[in-house]
């Protein structure tokens, strides 16, 4: 394939592969969208995998399958490999041949006895936590400028989506929350309309009988509330 052709494919692919990466919701099947496009549409690659460096914790939220969790332990255990070295330099790792590449002379032949003799390890951050999409290959040699340019160029809408679907699923996390602020204080609003009405108090009299409640059964305010609405007993106030 020429480089006209090659770019030609690319950009009929480019928003096919938009759209299943910005389509796949939450940021787990993203990341998972992610591994899978890259195992079908990059030739060279036989195996996928994501680092994520999230508080000084490095994790592999999303691989093709289990030898990647292997091979990225490893790196982790020996403390060096591309894909290590893609998320602390921020660029890209290509290793034709981990069998006899001198930049990871422990964790190199430990991958080749493994059976992974190439990878190509991309930067990958999201929303400021440093990453790396990284390419495992059976092969030496396995990624030619085609499948590496592919891979930089998944790696970037990678991350785009990625990003998106950590906003979302935050605004539906403050929407949850907001959801069950409302319920709660509807439900205290509620416990507080019938000790006033029961009692002959005011709502800050009211609210105290709960207060105290919840202090002295040691559950939380809303559960009171709940208990005396549906039950009809004054809660022990002790």
């Amino acid at each position: 394939m020429t480089e006209t052709e090659a770019t030609a494919e690319l950009t009929a692919n480019f928003s096919d592969t938009v759209r299943t990466l910005f389509s796949a919701g939450s940021v787990r099947d993203t990341l998972a969208q992610v591994v899978a496009l890259a195992t079908t549409t990059i030739e060279g690659c036989d195996f996928a995998g994501i680092f994520l460096l999230e508080d000084g914790v490095l994790t592999t939220p999303a691989s093709s399958d289990p030898l990647v969790t292997e091979i990225d332990a490893l790196q982790h255990s020996f403390g060096e490999g591309p894909c290590l070295a893609a998320i602390e330099e921020g660029i890209g790792f290509y290793a034709g041949d981990l069998a006899d590449d001198e930049r990871w002379n422990t964790f190199g032949p430990q991958a080749a006895a493994r059976g992974i003799r190439s990878v190509l390890a991309l930067p990958l951050p999201v929303d400021g936590v440093p990453g790396s999409l990284n390419l495992y290959a059976r092969y030496p040699h396995a990624f030619g400028v085609i499948d590496r340019g592919r891979g930089l160029l998944l790696a970037a809408m990678a991350g785009m989506a990625v990003s998106s679907a950590r906003s979302h699923e935050d605004d539906e996390r403050k929407a949850a929350n907001l959801h069950a602020a409302l319920a709660t204080r509807e439900v205290i609003g509620q416990a507080q309309g019938i000790l006033m009405e029961r009692e002959h108090i005011g709502p800050e009299p009211a609210f105290d009988v709960l207060r105290r409640a919840s202090q002295h059964l040691n559950i939380k305010l809303r559960d009171v509330a709940r208990n005396l609405i549906e039950t009809g007993e004054r809660p022990d106030t002790g």
